[in-house]
């Protein structure tokens, strides 16, 4: 079962294939599966080009996998995971040279 346990817009920069992306819809996501979890830190990139352009596109995707272990969710866990999340995004969309501004949220967070 994948459940992303949270999910915000950001705004962000990025160009990648030649299109300019200037926000980012981050991700911790939870994937469990026959005992084992998994939570992975991400960010999509995509272009919004207006206020109301929230069509992500997953070609722009940057990853990290922050924990894998047999077991299952925790809330615990998920907060210890919650304060690596920004680092970890921040490290993975380097590699597309991409950044996500903390600061410039673009809704409000969800949790699941």
């Amino acid at each position: 079962m994948t459940i992303d346990v949270y999910r915000q817009y950001f705004e962000a920069e990025c160009t990648f294939a030649g299109v300019p992306r200037r926000a980012a819809l981050v991700t911790l996501t939870s994937d469990s599966e026959a005992g084992q979890i998994r939570y992975t830190a991400a960010a999509a990139f995509f272009p919004h080009t207006s206020e109301d352009d929230f069509g992500v596109s997953y070609d722009a995707f940057a990853e990290a996998v922050l924990y894998e272990a047999k077991g299952r969710r925790s809330k615990k866990r998920e907060a210890q995971l919650m304060e690596q999340l920004q680092a970890a995004v921040d490290e993975a969309a380097a590699a597309l040279d991409a950044k996500v501004f903390w600061d410039k949220p673009l809704r409000e967070a969800q949790w699941g």
